[in-house]
């Protein structure tokens, strides 16, 4: 339908996936593509997203993908390279990025709703790492255990990093007042003021009461808590991930 039509006549949409079409039937050995997908809509966004994995399946080449879109870069890629400032931060596949972020800015950059930090202390309790948060002290996983002492890392203050989905509503863990509360169908989104900081846990809705929606009501009191196998420890000094 856009045969006829000069490129002037095209929207920015149009013009991206005319593109597309003309970069595909040169077949090439590699495709680099920078932020194809910028002035689409969010529905055809999605729908082009899905359409670009199976033509990469399809004509089996390598894509270089440009996009400051992480739901693009986790979706599209086989490896991710994650830039700042024109230096490379990390590269490793989505699922990597994902649960070991290598520094402060990627573990803000990748994941949404965005990590949440918070100024803690690692400490040792009976030889055990653990982070000491407010009124908390939660001993971390056998395998963070493991990589901490690997690096032969000592007690100190440290950045924590907690993804929303991984807070649990507690009401005997750390008190906070719940300032919005974004209900997003499967999942609450709550936006919590806790220590002087704005937090945004995200709260499954799938095993909830309307009476327990009720009382995550804004300007409610709340409480929150975590366990030690979801816990990021950056350092004060570098922001590097102390496992890493």
């Amino acid at each position: 339908q856009y045969l006829g039509r000069k490129p002037k006549a095209l929207s920015g949409g149009q013009r991206q996936r005319v593109a597309i079409g003309r970069a595909i039937v040169r077949d090439p050995k590699v495709m680099l593509m920078d932020e194809p997908l910028s002035n689409l809509d969010a529905k055809l966004r999605n729908q082009m997203r899905a359409e670009l994995i199976k033509l990469r399946e399809r004509i089996n080449t390598t894509f270089i993908y440009v996009t400051h879109d992480q739901t693009e870069a986790m979706t599209l890629g086989d490896r991710i390279v994650i830039m700042k400032d024109g230096f490379i931060q990390q590269v490793g596949t989505p699922q990597e990025v994902f649960n070991h972020p290598y520094n402060l800015f990627v573990a803000g950059f990748i994941g949404s709703p965005q990590m949440n930090f918070f100024d803690a202390e690692l400490i040792k309790v009976d030889g055990k790492y653990a982070v000491k948060l407010a009124n908390l002290v939660v001993e971390l996983s056998e395998d963070k255990q493991a990589r901490l002492a690997a690096n032969n890392v000592e007690e100190q203050a440290i950045t924590l990093g907690v993804r929303p989905e991984h807070l649990n509503l507690d009401a005997n863990g750390i008190p906070g007042t719940i300032d919005v509360n974004e209900m997003m169908g499967s999942s609450i989104h709550l936006h919590v003021h806790t220590m002087d900081r704005d937090i945004i846990l995200v709260v499954s809705t799938m095993n909830m009461t309307g009476a327990d929606i009720a009382a995550l009501a804004m300007g409610s009191a709340t409480g929150f808590s975590f366990p030690g196998n979801v816990c990021h420890v950056f350092s004060k000094e570098t922001n590097v991930n102390l496992e890493a």
